[in-house]
This record gives C-alpha cells, sequence and structure tokens, in this order.
C-alpha cells in the first residue's frame, strides 16, 4: 500500500533515535543561558504579518521572498516565524515587561519557516537557540551575549569556531555609509546581478555579502563602514572589543559583516565554522537598538542572536564530536500468562517510581520475541515472571553482560532491592 504522503521538501524529521543529541545540545544552552541570568520565553509559530515586515524590514529577503503569509478565515494576514527575535520584541511590549525591571533576559527554542533553496545547511523549517536582551546600551552586554555564545560552544567542545565582528553604526552615520555605497556600486550597475541592482538604492548595504561571484568580486573594493563610524559608535565598538579581550575571547573584524536584517546597529557578529561548506555561520546577531520603536514602544535599547540548531549538530558531525547516548533501559520484565504480566506490569511501574528505566511487554510477544526485543532496547537486567516465580513470590534478576543471576522478591522491596543491583553493577561493587 503506497503512503498517502510524505514530508514536505526540504524539511527534516527528529526521530527517537535521534532526539537525544537534540537534547544533548538544548540542555547545556539551558544551563548556559541560566549562568548568564537568561529565563525562557515562548512565543506562539504565527503572528501577524505586519509585525515581520517593520520589524524584520519589508526591503528584505526574508519578507520579500522567503516568508510564509496566509489569510485566516476571519481575512488576516498571519506569517509563519522566519526568525525569533520579532516575536520576542513583540511580547516584551505587549506584556510591559520593562516593569519587571531592566535588563530583560530571554532566551528561546524556536522553530522558524523560510522558503529556503535546497542545500546543505538550510530547510524551509528549521530551528534556533535565540537570546534576547532589552534595555541596556552598555557595550558590556554585547560582550556578554557574545560570552555566553562562546561559552556554549566551549562546553560542546566545538574546535575552529571563529568570531568575527563588526560595527554598522547608527542611523546617522549608517546614511552617509549608505551614500557612499550607492556612489560605489553605481558606478558597477551594469555589472551587478539583478537583486543587487534592487537593493541599490533601498539598502545597498546588503551588496556587501551578495554571493553572486561576480557581485561578491565588485564589493571586495567597497568602502568599509569602519571609516564612516561617527564618535560615539567608534566608542561603543572600541569598548566591546576590549570587553571580549579582557574575557580572553578571541575575535577578528570583519567590516563586510552586515547581516541580512534591517533592525541591526551597531555591533554585528558571526560565529564561522570551516566545517560545513558555504553556509558556515552557525550563530549570528547584534545590537538592534531601534527595533522596539519600530514596534511603537518607547526606545528601548536591544541585543541578541540565534543559533541554528541543525547546523550546530552538522559541525559537531563533521568534527566527530560525540554526544552521550541515554541511559538504556535498566530492568525488562517477560511474563508468562495473565497474571504474570499483571505482576510484572506493577513491579515496572515501582521500578519507575523509583526513578529508574523499565519496559514489559504490550504487543503480546511470547518469551522467545519478548527477549529479542529486551536485547534489541539494550536492556541492562532482565526478567522473567511464570506461575513458578508467583508461586515462591521470587524470580532471577539476569545481567545481560555478564549473565550474572541475582533472586529477588517480588513484594514491596522488589524497586529498592533492584535499584541497589543497578547501582553496584554501574558504578562497580563495594566491600
Amino acid at each position: 500500500m503506497a503512503l498517502i504522503t510524505k514530508k514536505i521538501k526540504v524539511t527534516e524529521d527528529v526521530l527517537p533515535k535521534q532526539s537525544y543529541r537534540w537534547q544533548f545540545v538544548e540542555n547545556i544552552m539551558r544551563e548556559e543561558a541560566a549562568k548568564f541570568g537568561f529565563r525562557e520565553m515562548r512565543t506562539p509559530v504565527f503572528e501577524h504579518t505586519e509585525l515581520f515586515q517593520r520589524g524584520v524590514g519589508d526591503t528584505t529577503d526574508v519578507v520579500q521572498k522567503e516568508m510564509y503569509t496566509f489569510d485566516t478565515k476571519g481575512g488576516e494576514s498571519v506569517t509563519l516565524r522566519p526568525e525569533g527575535t520579532a516575536g520576542a520584541a513583540r511580547a516584551v511590549l505587549e506584556h510591559s515587561l520593562t516593569n519587571e525591571g531592566l535588563p530583560i533576559k530571554a532566551y528561546y527554542f524556536t522553530s522558524c519557516y523560510r522558503y529556503e533553496k535546497p542545500q546543505a545547511g538550510r530547510l524551509r523549517e528549521f530551528h534556533q537557540f535565540g537570546i534576547e536582551e532589552y534595555g541596556t546600551s552598555s557595550p558590556a552586554a554585547d560582550a556578554e551575549v557574545i560570552a555566553l555564545a562562546d561559552s556554549i560552544f566551549k562546553r560542546l567542545q566545538i574546535q575552529n569556531l571563529h568570531l568575527e565582528i563588526n560595527s554598522i553604526g547608527c542611523p546617522e552615520c549608517r546614511a552617509k555609509y549608505n551614500d557612499a555605497l550607492k556612489e560605489f556600486f553605481g558606478a558597477h550597475e551594469e555589472e551587478l546581478c539583478g537583486n543587487c541592482k534592487s537593493r541599490l538604492e533601498r539598502n545597498p548595504m546588503r551588496l556587501i555579502d551578495c554571493k553572486v561571484p561576480s557581485c561578491a568580486e565588485i564589493a571586495k573594493g567597497a568602502p568599509s563602514i569602519l571609516d564612516y563610524l561617527c564618535e560615539e559608535c567608534e566608542s561603543h565598538f572600541e569598548q566591546v572589543k576590549k570587553y571580549l579581550e579582557t574575557a580572553k575571547i578571541e575575535y577578528r573584524v570583519n567590516p563586510k559583516i552586515v547581516r541580512g536584517l534591517d533592525y541591526y546597529t551597531k555591533t554585528v557578529f558571526e560565529f564561522v565554522s570551516d566545517a560545513i561548506g558555504s553556509q558556515g555561520t552557525v550563530c549570528g546577531g547584534g545590537r538592534y537598538d531601534g527595533l522596539i520603536e519600530e514596534l511603537g514602544g518607547q526606545h528601548l535599547p536591544s541585543l541578541g542572536y540565534a543559533m541554528g540548531l541543525e547546523r550546530l549538530l552538522m559541525v559537531m558531525e563533521n568534527q566527530g564530536i560525540a554526544i552521550p547516548e541515554p541511559e538504556p533501559c535498566a530492568l525488562y520484565i517477560a511474563g508468562l500468562g495473565d497474571n504474570a504480566q499483571v505482576k510484572a506490569f506493577e513491579l515496572i511501574n515501582s521500578v519507575r517510581l523509583a526513578g529508574l528505566s523499565a519496559e514489559t511487554d504490550v504487543v503480546g510477544r511470547g518469551l522467545r520475541a519478548q527477549m529479542k526485543y529486551a536485547d534489541k532496547i539494550g536492556a541492562r537486567f532482565s526478567m522473567v515472571i511464570g506461575d513458578n516465580e508467583l508461586e515462591e513470590n521470587k524470580a532471577e534478576v539476569k545481567n545481560m553482560t555478564t549473565g550474572e543471576k541475582t533472586a529477588l522478591a517480588l513484594d514491596d522491596s522488589f524497586a529498592e532491592s533492584f535499584s541497589a543491583l543497578h547501582i553496584a553493577d554501574k558504578f562497580g561493587k563495594t566491600e
């Protein structure tokens, strides 16, 4: 019988045998975020389309080409979130989180949706870990969020990641820079790709990181934003570098980093890996001091970043970084007959309540098939209960590795006795 349907192209399933890898990474991210004072935020998977048009920027590729937008039955235009920052900012405003004290520190795990071309490291549904910090203009905050990302990468033992930083200035100094870019690229307009020609007037900074080879070659001679920073922006950038050096975080200045979304100001940064080809950015972010105002709030300087979880896992796999597999089933109990199966269910429940994993048959297998299943799931111990074991009120627990057997009473002491046996096997017997 043919399948009714399969997964949509450029999406992926995370299967039970893979999910432990995601959980391992996510748990480390939660732990590190907590050390830095960040707490979790969760926002809806879809928002009013206007939020992304205003927040992300209606001149960006994300808004113009990549968003999944549709009308509801009520006639509202809504969009599946293409990134996490705009929704988080909306939540800060809507719930008046500034009343709880500044800075507001939040993190999130989120699925995002963009109509991407099929290529390694890019999916139409992808997942991000994001950091948001609201209510501080201090360069120390810029260094703090970068330090959090750096601490996560160190915990994950990822090698050969390069931190690249830049400043794209404030609206005032960036306006002068945009004029210089228009003049420079205008002289090469006929050589530009179609996208860059359309961006030239509306968003000339986007021409700097165009991936079309002919445009990239032209961009090599483009003016540097660092030559156009105002005194305040230049001072801010120098302080960020000083804080990073104090934290012993290596970086290199890359004037070509502009990031793809309109809301960025001043500091922008990326952690780049050489392990996954051209899609090497595993973390990108920066400061977006005007975003809250753009969404209708009072001035609230803000900053943050997002890490792509799929790309991060690709880097770890390519570098051969081992992720601990989950603990196997501690005990499998095979029941022979209805009464024995009820007893087996009672015992595995007591073992689970004691904090260990345990399983019994819920399919209706025979003994041989049950033991085969116990071996397949890697059960550390197994036990068979039949009429004789029920009558004697005891059964033998078998160590599946050594073959050693230990008799345990099938009463209220069973879970405690088995837990002691499991600990002795796992950590070594003591005299």
